[in-house]
Formats: C-alpha cells, sequence, structure tokens
C-alpha cells in the first residue's frame, strides 16, 4: 500500500478553513431557523435598544426602560459589538431564553477596532467617548504598549485616558521615575490618572471622568482592569486573576464584553484582555501622523522617502536632538513601524 503523502501546511489550512466555514455555515442556518419562527404575527414592533454583550449569534439588548431581553441576530447585521445601539423586534411569545430578534444596527459615531490575522480588521467597541489604557507596575510598564494604544485612539479619533495602577506598591523614588515618563504625555494633552483599586488613591478623580460617557478599559492581561471594574461597580462580580508568581504575567480573566452601568450616569466596556495591539493594518505615514508632536515636522524633510532614521535633513530627528520629541516615543514610533511589517507577514502567513 503506498503509503500516504503529508498535507502541506497551505492545503492544511485550506482544509481547516473550509471546515470552519461549513461549521459557520451550520449555525447560520440554525440562527435563521429561529428567527424564522419569530417572521410572523409573533413579532411586535421595532423598538431601540444597546448592547450590553455579544454571544456568538445572540446579543443582550438593553431597551430604554431597562429591561435587558437576549435575542437572535438577522443575517444581514453584519457586524454587532458592545455599545452598538440598535432597532428590534420583540416577540410576543419567547422561546426560551430568545426573546426578540435585532434587525438593524444604527450608524455608528466612533468605534474601536484592532485587526487579526483570520478576520481582517475587528471592532471592538463602539459609540465610546473615550479609552482608558490601563497601565500597571507590575507585571511590566511599557511606554510602547501604551504608545500602541495611543495610536489607535488618535487613528479612530476617541480620547484617550492613561491609567498607571496598582501605584500603591511604589516607593518615592520610583514614582518620581513614573511620573517623569508620564509627563511627556501630559505635556502632550493627555490625561493621566495615578490609581490603586487596592488603596483607593486616585479612584474618585477617576470616576469624575468617567462620568456621563461612554468609556471602555483597555490594557494587558494582569495590569488589574477588572480589579478597577470592581471597584467602580461593586455589583458587576467581574472576575480577578493575581499575576502568576512564576512567570510574572497576567492570566485572561474576562472572556466576554460586558456593557455596565455606572452610578454616574456614564457607561463602561469591560473587555477581555489583549496583550498586544497589531497596528499592521496602517500605512507608516498614519502612525506617524497619530503622534501628535511629529505632525508640525511631517512632510519637511530633505527626502520625500525619509525613512526618520539616520537620513540626511530629517527633520524628525533633528527634533529629538533639540529636545522638542521625546527619545522614547521616536524610539516606539520605529518599534511599531518594525513590527507593523512582522504583523503583515503574519497575516499572509497565518500559522496552520
Amino acid at each position: 500500500m503506498a503509503k500516504k503523502q503529508k498535507l502541506s501546511k497551505g492545503q492544511a489550512r485550506r482544509i481547516r478553513a473550509n471546515h470552519q466555514k461549513r461549521l459557520q455555515r451550520a449555525k447560520e442556518s440554525s440562527a435563521d431557523t429561529q428567527t424564522s419562527e419569530f417572521d410572523s404575527d409573533n413579532l411586535g414592533a421595532q423598538e431601540p435598544g444597546v448592547v450590553v454583550s455579544r454571544f456568538g449569534q445572540h446579543a443582550d439588548i438593553e431597551t430604554p426602560d431597562g429591561d435587558v431581553l437576549r435575542c437572535n441576530i438577522r443575517r444581514t447585521v453584519t457586524s454587532l459589538v458592545c455599545g452598538d445601539e440598535v432597532l428590534f423586534r420583540r416577540a410576543n411569545v419567547s422561546d426560551g431564553d430568545i426573546a426578540g430578534v435585532v434587525e438593524l444596527v444604527e450608524e455608528r459615531r466612533s468605534q474601536l477596532t484592532r485587526p487579526d490575522f483570520y478576520d481582517g480588521v475587528k471592532v471592538v467597541a463602539a459609540n465610546i467617548d473615550q479609552i482608558l489604557m490601563v497601565s500597571a507596575v507590575v507585571p511590566e510598564f511599557s511606554t510602547q504598549i501604551i504608545d500602541r494604544y495611543i495610536v489607535a485612539c488618535e487613528d479612530m479619533g476617541i480620547a484617550p485616558v492613561l491609567l498607571l495602577n496598582k501605584v500603591d506598591m511604589l516607593e518615592d523614588e520610583d514614582r518620581d521615575m513614573f511620573m517623569a515618563i508620564l509627563a511627556e504625555y501630559h505635556e502632550l494633552g493627555y490625561d493621566i490618572h495615578l490609581v490603586s483599586s487596592h488603596s483607593g488613591e486616585g479612584m474618585d478623580n477617576l470616576k469624575a471622568e468617567l462620568v456621563d460617557k461612554n468609556s471602555i478599559f483597555v490594557g494587558q492581561s494582569g495590569v488589574g482592569k477588572s480589579s478597577l471594574v470592581n471597584s467602580l461597580l461593586p455589583d458587576a462580580e467581574i472576575l480577578t486573576q493575581e499575576v502568576s508568581s512564576n512567570s510574572g504575567l497576567g492570566q485572561h480573566t474576562t472572556t466576554v464584553s460586558r456593557l455596565h452601568h455606572l452610578p454616574s450616569g456614564g457607561n463602561l466596556i469591560d473587555s477581555p484582555g489583549i496583550r498586544e495591539f497589531g497596528l499592521w493594518h496602517l500605512e507608516p505615514e498614519r502612525v506617524a501622523w497619530c503622534f501628535k508632536e511629529f505632525r508640525q515636522f511631517l512632510g519637511g524633510c530633505k527626502f520625500r522617502d525619509c525613512k526618520h532614521l539616520d537620513d540626511p535633513g530629517c527633520l524628525l530627528r533633528e527634533a529629538v536632538e533639540n529636545g522638542d520629541i521625546a527619545e522614547f516615543r521616536f524610539d516606539n514610533y520605529h518599534r511599531i513601524i518594525e513590527s507593523m511589517a512582522d504583523g503583515r507577514a503574519g497575516a499572509r502567513n497565518p500559522r496552520v
């Protein structure tokens, strides 16, 4: 008997992709079957609502009266995330846990996106006013991660707010070091908050920042996002996880994005932890523009194709030498550009 030929990586990837497509079609067909049961006189008039959570082909929709109903999602609704404003139809007679059907998503005022190797640019949240970027003293403080989030915020036109969490663990000399770094961001006009959900430091100022706004917390796992949410919303019962003593890394604790109402009247979306925030879907020129202090120098370099490294007549390099641009921000810019090339290569050749 001839030996069975081993599949190439490309063949295995195509087989798996086709299998996933068949599974997805089966799920959509099942969802359509459920939805069709509501396509008669069993559906009421269209009502407005807000998505508070999304579960596969279902979503929890909150009505203006505060009721939360689990609904099917029409196949014509191609994207639905926390914060979306929708029109849905309530079922006169519910089918198990399903109480209605989402039929239309209203135009978004804003949205946070991140690239995905398989899904392209993926929407994370909608209709948000500000993004609270959480860093912490442990497991690791990284200005590169901060600048990645800032680039995303600038690209989407959403205000970023920087939070340094777990400051109760800082010694005085360490606090001075962190303050010197954060001062660079403050000079650029970004709001900065030093907070601790353990000691309560800075929490009152943070609560004031959230009043009457739709906000989302982002940051690497282990920086204390869920602990902060628990402090802001003690009844939310968000799970928390200590940083691993072996690896020093945080563990993913939140598995599904969910919108919570704050006592102040604003809303907060708690989302799954993101270790990296890829930017490979952006052009290098766009990334440079997203560094606010670069803008006045862009387009003025001696050469049009200036890479802003050691190119003669580079205005960005001169600005760094003159102290007009922080050297660590300039270095982070180049790290982001390098990672974008790696990300695009990964997008072309995703892991099997």
